[in-house]
């Protein structure tokens, strides 16, 4: 990795669109995520702890650990970052220096356009295979293990939890709409190898997706969401969400019309970093709680 774990969470933003995004969906989750930043600012949310002299220990213990190759936590911030950079080719770049409290959507419809929803579905399958297998990673267990994330999935909270919801509401119904789930299992059953090897992110990630090739890493793939689709349902039942629903509290940041909702994927795709800066913050919090018990 080019960065240390404490540079990488002392980087972190406290404002711009993927904060902002993040902060419009805690309508689904009230309370759950702040952004926490800093990495001795980190110790001390997660830890409560006081006193200097310990929260620099817990601090050299975490980086000891982000640092053993032997870990699989720097797999997982690789994770976190690759798929994110993905599909990020369309001026990234001019748009965040665009970010203000509100941003016309209309004026980047020339910059980006909307996927077409086979690759709306692998990007969204990709995601959650990442958030799989780094899951496993960060926890020390096989990288296939789908029930063990399964059964996790109902204590996720703070930073974890909002990267799932994310995950649906932008990834899922803004995209793909309110039967998201039966249409992304429709597409990867009628997919073939060779249309997911096209595929810019699985390009990208390939390598980390358990199986012995493209076919067996689509299975895979189906697997995973096939198993999560449950817990993704109910988080849209209990919260009653609807494409409209999650535009009209992203509403608050961006204007836009809601039949421009595949443009706002697009856009929210190429402006936002939610997997990288919320995996950022598991990260940390992982290798917090694991130096404190281990100091």
């Amino acid at each position: 990795m080019n960065k240390p774990i404490f540079e990488l969470v002392d980087e972190l933003p406290t404002s711009g669109l993927t904060i902002s995004m993040l902060q419009s969906l805690d309508f689904v989750t009230p309370g759950k995520w702040e952004n926490t930043v800093g990495f001795v600012n980190t110790i001390k949310k997660v830890t409560g702890e006081t006193d200097e002299d310990l929260i620099q220990q817990i601090g050299e213990r975490a980086i000891y650990l982000y640092n053993d190759r032997s870990q699989g936590y720097q797999r997982a911030m690789w994770l976190y970052q690759t798929v994110d950079k993905t599909d990020k080719a369309l001026g990234a770049a001019a748009l965040a220096n665009k970010i203000g409290e509100k941003i016309p959507l209309l004026g980047f419809l020339n910059k980006v356009t909307p996927k077409a929803d086979k690759a709306q579905t692998i990007d969204l399958c990709l995601k959650l295979v990442v958030e799989i297998v780094a899951f496993c990673q960060i926890n020390g267990i096989p990288g296939d293990s789908i029930g063990d994330f399964v059964a996790s999935l109902g204590e996720y909270s703070g930073e974890s939890l909002i990267r799932m919801v994310a995950l649906v509401c932008v990834d899922g119904l803004i995209p793909l709409g309110p039967n998201f789930i039966d249409k992304a299992l429709s597409g990867i059953n009628q997919m073939n190898p060779q249309e997911l090897e096209q595929n810019s992110t699985f390009q990208g990630i390939q390598d980390a997706i358990p199986g012995n090739n493209a076919s067996s890493k689509l299975n895979f793939i189906g697997e995973s969401f096939d198993s999560v689709k449950g817990w993704m349902g109910g988080l849209v039942t209990q919260n009653n969400l609807t494409p409209q629903k999650v535009v009209s509290n992203l509403q608050n940041f961006v204007q836009l019309t809601d039949d421009k909702l595949d443009y706002l994927a697009a856009f929210l795709d190429v402006a936002t970093n939610y997997y990288e800066h919320t995996g950022t913050q598991t990260l940390a919090r992982r290798l917090i709680e694991r130096a404190v018990a281990e100091i």
